[in-house]
């Protein structure tokens, strides 16, 4: 009989833990739906969804059963072999997009390190090594490893480690005349977040997007659309990229993709896939059939029309939540996003703020997000209920009553 656990509390995350993050004071135990509980018992209702990662809420059926059957059949095998989830996984990628080719990583860092990695070598095999340059955008984020660091656009996440790899250039989000005067024939990729998720929840303009896909053409450059926030059903379509009509040459994917479950994916032509010929690229626990287990069962719920018209019908309501709230105390300047990937923009007075009323949200029993200093982000359950929903709002008005009226 093994000896029971001790038990932990929140003091053990500075204790034992690298302190490169600041959690919050309780800790959740517990999650259905779109509410969770804490070690004391507390309820508090989910509008964060693990930032824009648990799609289907806590515990779905769906996901709990795709999980535990594969967890009785095969864990994992590497890429020496495939396997049946991986497959089924990404045939259903294929048939929903523009794709005809996916890699699969564990996370969207991983998922851009290899759709970087694809534009630099594809430039290196057509120009014989003269086009490399990647182009970005000014408050952009695409993970944490060196190489995605360093094409986000955030120096406060790439400085102080060494020298940056060279040639990225940035370029304000949305200024088409900016990246017409940075494209040239060295140009090798033009990398853009159709909603900017860290900078800020910002949607690109349907013109900037177009009119990107049209230098990259008329440049030879690939066009890369970083979906690894705004994908998945969060913008009310399978993929942001189908509300504008504007196709990209790579694609890349991830949070919401494995509902809970560490998973990415790169999405691709047949033509750029070739470039990764056999030993080019790899990663151990990429297309792992757990991850694909869930993964496919999750696009099985989410891509139906039930499902994405909803999430619209949902932006609705906390839009015109938060612009009541607005009116009523002067805490927003305004709400932007799609679908429920949500920004409620600090007025000036509350500029820099946004940690105060996560804090005062948390003690009113609702999670929520911030998008840099001055946004209050929202990213909740693709299926949350209404009333879930209404009692979430309910709680944030209470908190910005408090610390509005303090």
């Amino acid at each position: 009989m093994s000896a029971p656990q001790s038990p932990v509390q929140r003091a053990d995350f500075d204790q034992f833990m690298v302190p490169n993050y600041a959690p919050a004071a309780f800790i959740p135990v517990r999650g259905e739906g779109s509410r969770v509980w804490d070690q004391g018992g507390r309820e508090l209702i989910d509008f964060s969804g693990g930032i824009a990662v648990n799609a289907l809420g806590h515990g779905h059926p769906a996901l709990m059963k795709a999980l535990t059957e594969q967890a009785s059949k095969l864990w994992h095998l590497s890429n020496v072999y495939t396997n049946e989830p991986a497959l089924r996984m990404a045939r259903q990628l294929v048939e929903s997009t523009f794709a005809e080719r996916v890699f699969f990583a564990n996370s969207g860092a991983e998922a851009n390190e290899a759709a970087f990695k694809l534009a630099r070598r594809y430039g290196h095999d057509v120009s014989g090594g003269s086009r490399y340059e990647i182009i970005a955008m000014i408050n952009s984020f695409h993970g944490r490893t060196l190489f995605t660091v360093s094409v986000g656009g955030q120096p406060k996440y790439s400085e102080g480690f060494g020298p940056k790899i060279e040639g990225i250039t940035h370029v304000p989000f949305n200024d088409l005349d900016a990246l017409k005067a940075a494209i040239s024939e060295k140009t090798c990729a033009v990398v853009i977040e159709p909603i900017q998720g860290e900078g800020g929840v910002l949607p690109a303009e349907q013109g900037f997007l177009q009119g990107a896909r049209e230098l990259c053409d008329a440049h030879g450059a690939l066009l890369i659309f970083d979906e690894v926030q705004s994908g998945v059903g969060r913008s009310g379509y399978l993929y942001a990229y189908m509300h504008y009509g504007v196709v990209p040459d790579i694609l890349t994917s991830a949070k919401s993709l494995g509902g809970g479950f560490p998973i990415g994916a790169m999405l691709t032509t047949e033509k750029l896939a070739s470039h990764f010929s056999v030993g080019v690229h790899g990663s151990t626990y990429g297309g792992n059939p757990l991850g694909c287990a869930v993964g496919s069962a999750l696009l099985e719920v989410v891509n139906t029309p039930e499902v994405l018209d909803g999430v619209k019908a949902r932006y609705e309501r906390f839009r015109t939540a938060l612009e009541s709230m607005a009116d009523k105390y002067g805490i927003f300047s305004g709400v932007r996003g799609m679908g429920l990937l949500i920004g409620a923009l600090l007025s000036e007075p509350w500029k820099g703020k946004a940690k105060d009323v996560l804090t005062a949200a948390n003690e009113e029993g609702l999670m929520v997000l911030q998008a840099g200093p001055d946004v209050i982000r929202f990213a909740p359950s693709l299926v949350i209920s209404e009333a879930d929903i209404d009692e979430g709002l309910a709680r944030l008005e209470r908190a910005i009553a408090r610390i509005t009226q303090a």
